[in-house]
């Protein structure tokens, strides 16, 4: 469970993530999530601006610590992604601390009246004494697709990807929609074709800044590719013997095209 504001003691003892503008402190020398007692840390971080607790790990008290002055030494932060690697449970709570760490930092005044906003004790939320408007962390739904044809898999290059570097589409979820709505209408506006047979696949906490990444995987039914402009730079059909450079399976897009890769495999040693 999150909590905020602990009265934490010098010998308060448990894994760290210290965050500092959406970054977390992992030197490259450093293979495994920080283990250190509070009083360890003051010295490297000074005193945190706000510190709690975010869950578990192999029966240990995880916590976060935000230090928000500009820190001289920048090769030792990192980008959460670059914790993929380390497995789930690693980067879980890494998303979760970089997140709580972003609606602390994002809700110090009221979107409302402008008042100064305080965090509730007993949730984590933020409230407004002045006209009572309440704020809970934001998280942006996003829907990933795997449109499949056949034996081929569609894969699209963003304008924001190298060349060469394809995954499936994504998009995110508008107001009042449903995530199939949503999948539905980004496959159409970002390629210009229509699917059906949506089968939800998982979800992955995704934080750049505060996403929630939910998979599904559609049957084509119809259209040719007409790239979105602006925000497709080509998409293809590909066979999935022979797939370009895609996610990493750590990813929940490079799960779903292992996933269908799996099940085109078996399709053909069934028949």
């Amino acid at each position: 469970m999150i909590s905020h504001s602990l009265p934490l003691q010098a010998d308060t003892q448990g894994y760290w993530f210290i965050v500092n503008q959406q970054r977390l402190y992992w030197p490259e020398t450093q293979h495994a999530l920080l283990f250190s007692s509070m009083a360890e840390l003051v010295p490297l971080f000074g005193e945190p601006e706000q510190s709690g607790t975010l869950g578990q790990l192999n029966g240990k008290p995880v916590y976060y610590w935000v230090v928000n002055d500009r820190r001289d030494d920048e090769e030792n932060w990192q980008n959460p992604r670059q914790l993929l690697h380390f497995g789930e449970a690693i980067f879980e709570l890494a998303a979760r601390a970089v997140q709580v760490a972003l609606f602390i930092q994002t809700h110090r005044f009221c979107g409302q009246c402008g008042s100064a906003m305080h965090l509730v004790s007993w949730e984590l939320a933020a409230l407004c004494h002045r006209c009572g408007h309440r704020c809970y962390p934001r998280i942006a739904p996003c829907v990933l697709v795997g449109v499949v044809k056949d034996e081929q898999l569609l894969l699209a290059r963003s304008s924001r990807h190298k060349a060469g570097f394809f995954s499936i589409l994504a998009g995110f979820v508008e107001s009042a929609e449903t995530l199939e709505q949503a999948a539905i209408r980004e496959v159409k506006e970002e390629v210009g074709i229509d699917i059906d047979r949506l089968e939800y696949v998982g979800s992955q906490p995704w934080p750049f800044p505060h996403s929630l990444m939910t998979g599904f995987i559609a049957r084509y039914v119809g259209g040719d590719i007409r790239c979105q402009p602006n925000e497709i730079e080509e998409a293809h059909w590909f066979d999935l013997t022979a797939l370009p450079e895609v996610p990493p399976v750590q990813t929940l897009s490079g799960q779903m095209i292992e996933l269908v890769q799996q099940r085109i495999a078996g399709n053909k040693k069934a028949t």
